[in-house]
Formats: structure tokens, sequence, C-alpha cells
């Protein structure tokens, strides 16, 4: 499908999230008409960042449906052009929040392709690595958290690489994915894979006020990096940023959001 324009209706899902709430305000400024759901559209924090977007007033509409009630999203999507599912349940059972966001992203995949593949539907997938960027939303959301942890006075950094994405680069992506008649299967955003070491670099090159560390958070040899095909992605239409501007723009945005303790 090509082009925007008011008589498009779509869904977005989960419209509050981070990588979401940048889908609607790209959808929204391409002449979108956006049927947005979240769970609780009673929560102001929720939902003032989402009324404040540009073509809002006129053709954002937001409803309260859940995930785990089933039916919730049936009259929702009734009649949309397209739906842009960014929603997933997660349950935390482990101090690491990361870990079962992506076990939830993961499951809820195969059975999309399942049943996708059962009722004949046409879908595509955009799958990110570690998403930065600004900030619409006014809380902090879980792949920003490492970037403030390193720029708040951590003493180590992790001994990790991470396959980094901007947050607009994948929004873009959805966009340009469900627009393209071609687009078909999985697409991996990966703008660059760097080790977290690197990136304390950049960061203190772009802000060298700040308190960043100095040492891994052990003395082993450094996790090598590796590189994620970016054909496919480009292939659709998409410019990724370069990781410095996405690291430039998170650390100014949490400074906007009074995020940073230091």
């Amino acid at each position: 499908m090509s082009g925007g324009g008011a008589e498009k209706v779509v869904c977005v899902t989960g419209a509050s999230g981070y990588i979401a709430s940048w889908l609607v305000k790209f959808l929204l400024q391409r002449g979108y008409t956006v049927k947005a759901t979240v769970r609780d559209p009673n929560d102001p924090r929720k939902m003032e960042h989402l009324l404040a977007l540009d073509g809002a007033k006129e053709r954002l509409h937001l409803f309260k449906a859940d995930l785990l009630e089933e039916g919730s999203f049936d009259s929702l999507v009734d009649g949309c052009k397209g739906v842009f599912h960014t929603a997933s349940p997660v349950i935390n059972y482990s101090a690491d929040p990361q870990l079962w966001y992506s076990l939830s992203k993961t499951l809820a995949e195969a059975a999309a392709w399942k049943f996708a593949k059962e009722n004949a539907i046409d879908m595509v997938t955009v799958n990110p690595g570690f998403v930065i960027g600004p900030l619409l939303q006014p809380t902090l959301n879980t792949s920003v958290e490492p970037i403030l942890k390193l720029v708040n006075g951590a003493k180590t950094f992790s001994n990790a690489t991470y396959r980094w994405a901007d947050v607009r680069d994948v929004a873009n992506a959805h966009i340009l994915a469900f627009e393209s008649p071609s687009a078909s299967g999985r697409y991996c955003l990966v703008g660059r894979v760097m080790h977290c070491y690197e990136v304390v670099k950049i960061l203190h090159e772009l802000f060298p006020d700040l308190n960043l560390p100095e040492k891994s958070v052990d003395d082993n040899p450094f996790v090598p990096t590796y590189q994620v095909s970016k054909e496919r992605a480009e292939n659709l239409g998409l410019n990724f940023t370069p990781v410095e501007v996405s690291l430039k723009d998170t650390v100014e945005s949490l400074k906007e959001k009074k995020l940073l303790s230091v």
C-alpha cells in the first residue's frame, strides 16, 4: 500500500510505549487516522504526550484494550487498513526485565506467524536491536535505562556488545514495511553493533562534563563485535541514523525529562 491520507485508518496497539509513540507521531504526520490502544486511558502519563502530537486532535482516537482480555481488540481493528501490533504483555519474574521482555516478544512473534499462516493474513515483522533515542513518553523505558545508568555516575561499564537501533528508524521501518507492496517476512533493524566501551567513548566525546565510567565490570577480554546486515531494511527505503546522533539525542532527552541525577 502506498501513500497516506485521512481516509487511511490504521490501528496501533500499546500506543503509549516507547516505539509506538514515535510510530503514532509519524503516522499522524503522514496523514493517517490512528486508532490507538492503551491499557489505561485515564492515566495522564500514558496519554498526554500522545494527545499533544500534531494531528492528534483531528485524527487520533484512543481506546482502552488489554492483550490479556480476549476479544478486546476485535472492534478496534475492524475497518482498519493495517494494524501495527507493538503491545506485548510482560510478567516480570526476574531481576532482568529485558530478559522477560525479549522472551515475551519472541513467543508473541512465533504465535503471530502461526496465526497469520493459518488465516492467510499478510504479516510483516520488524525486529530491532537495542532501541535508543529520544523519549516522547514521560517515563523511562527498559532499553534506554542502560544509557541512563552510564551517564548517572556508574563506576563500571558492561563487558557486552549491543545491537543498537534508533527508535525513530524503528518507527519509520514499520511504516515503510506497511506501505511497500513488496515487503515480506522479517526485517532485522540494527544500525550498528558496538561494545559498551565504544559507547562510553562516544558519550565522553559528546558530553565531556559527564562522570562516565572508565573501566569494565570485569577483567575478561572484551566481548567481540559482529555485523548485522542492513540490506533488507535499506531496500525498504530506510536510512539508518548514526549511533552518535542516537546517543546524543538520548542523553539530551533524558536531561529534558529530568531523569539525570548528575
